[in-house]
């Protein structure tokens, strides 16, 4: 069950889509709704003409550390307004740090968390907060929903889409969406290359045997594509589909201050068009 719902608020970019959507899903699950914004601080130290370091460091940070704080506030204050509103339970959090440092705190805090939600990074834009995404999805240990930066309006998925390979991360994914197919109205399975990948004990049809004991309509959909192509598949069959929320194991692993990701999670995470709950 969802109780408890972690939200990042970008202060770089527009925070619209996920306090839309992280608001109407704490109302969906009846769940509580804890929202954290960073401030970014910049690495600054001031020279003077000769290259000695000048003596005024630690009023350049603390000036820096405002100036971030204002950042994380002015996020926070449009999102205490909706939650309000919206009369739900809900806290908020303000960090003020340098960026590896501030992703780091925000993915051990994620931990705690039956779901957090993030904004899809943006590949036109170099930002922390595109890290801060990635990094929460390495840390978190638990579901990511990602929300397309083109996203508006409230979030309540009905046509769920599973990809599913037979993977343990797969594995992972569908079982951390439990929830949310508990509130859906249909769920496709998407096999791609199954003949290639997955183990006859953990094979698409192995899983609709397991899902027609549930009450949720399900319907598979095989097809066999290029690795190249595997992400794009995904998306058109969405499309096709219309599908509200897709599922998937996200592939990688984690470094100090540096994120690896496999093709296809990159891939999905730089063109999603619907909201996307990942489990690492």
């Amino acid at each position: 069950m969802i109780k408890e719902i972690l939200v990042h608020i970008p202060t770089e970019r527009s925070f619209r889509p996920v306090v839309d959507a992280s608001i109407s899903l704490a109302q969906s699950f009846r769940a509580s709704l804890d929202a954290m914004a960073i401030g970014y601080m910049q690495p600054s130290m001031a020279y003077s003409a000769d290259g000695a370091v000048v003596t005024a460091v630690a009023a350049v940070l603390a000036a820096e550390q405002r100036h971030a704080a204002e950042r994380s506030a002015a996020a926070l204050a449009v999102f205490e307004t909706e939650a309000r509103h919206a009369r739900i339970a809900y806290e908020c959090r303000s960090i003020q740090d340098f960026p590896a440092e501030a992703a780091s705190s925000i993915g051990a805090a994620a931990r705690l968390y039956d779901l957090v939600v993030v904004l899809q990074p943006d590949a036109a834009l170099e930002t922390h907060d595109n890290a801060t995404a990635r990094e929460i999805l390495l840390q978190a240990g638990g579901p990511v929903l990602f929300v397309p930066h083109i996203f508006r309006g409230p979030f309540n998925p009905r046509r769920i889409g599973i990809c599913w390979d037979g993977s343990r991360l797969a594995g992972r994914a569908l079982r951390d969406a439990k929830s949310f197919l508990a509130h859906a109205e249909a769920a496709v399975v998407i096999s791609i290359n199954e003949t290639q990948v997955a183990p006859a004990e953990a094979s698409a049809q192995e899983l609709m045997r397991h899902m027609g004991r549930t009450t949720l309509s399900a319907r598979l959909i095989e097809l066999t594509a290029e690795r190249s192509e595997i992400q794009p598949s995904i998306l058109s069959l969405a499309a096709d589909e219309g599908l509200d929320m897709l599922v998937m194991g996200a592939y990688g692993h984690s470094r100090l201050r540096e994120g690896i990701l496999g093709g296809v999670t990159r891939e999905m995470l730089k063109t999603m068009t619907v909201p996307t709950l990942m489990s690492h």
